[in-house]
């Protein structure tokens, strides 16, 4: 398994809209693209305008692939346009699990 790692910087001020936004359109229409959604994170200590959020996948053909769909789902690119208003700065990144990390299909 792989997880794409999302970590977006917000304009200050705008965390609770950004949350707000993703559970109302974002999460739903995500989860049934993407798939295994491990999870959204805040920052709790440091920049406190970061969200992080990761999705799992078998490998780097699964997410090419369900990430191309979102690319071209009209309630997906909905939700962008109205989450991009939030972004001021996006990092993207695949994690590799090295060996005795628990089974993450799992989470």
């Amino acid at each position: 398994m792989i997880i794409d790692y999302r970590a977006y910087t917000l304009k200050v001020g705008t965390v609770p809209l950004f949350l707000k936004l993703f559970d109302e359109e974002g999460r739903d229409v995500q989860k049934r693209i993407l798939g295994n959604f491990i999870g959204m994170f805040r920052t709790e200590i440091g920049n406190t305008n970061q969200i992080i959020h990761m999705w799992g996948y078998a490998n780097l053909e699964e997410r090419q692939r369900r990430r191309a769909e979102c690319a071209v789902d009209p309630t997906f690119l909905a939700y962008v346009k109205k989450a991009r208003d939030y972004i001021v700065e996006q990092d993207v990144r695949i994690l590799v699990p090295e060996a005795g990390t628990p089974d993450l299909s799992k989470l």
